[in-house]
């Protein structure tokens, strides 16, 4: 089974949004989420887990690159 996390900064705690899935979860630090995000699956999945499936996770990051600016005309 694979679960898929869109992973964002909120410009004050890092959060994890399930993709497919009815799972949120935060951390002050991208550490802290990942240990967050493994413990929600293990909880929301417990059933899955017991009988013996593997669950992979995958995130996928936002990341600005720049902000663009349209010229004024003069």
């Amino acid at each position: 089974m694979l679960v898929k996390f869109e992973v964002y900064n909120d410009g004050e705690y890092w959060c994890a949004r399930g993709i497919g899935v009815d799972i949120f979860t935060q951390g002050d630090t991208m550490d802290e989420l990942m240990e967050n995000i493994s413990e929600a699956v293990e909880v929301h999945f417990e059933d899955v887990l017991n009988s013996g499936e593997d669950i992979q996770i995958l995130s996928i990051s936002e990341t600005q690159v720049h902000s663009l600016v349209q010229a004024s005309s003069s």
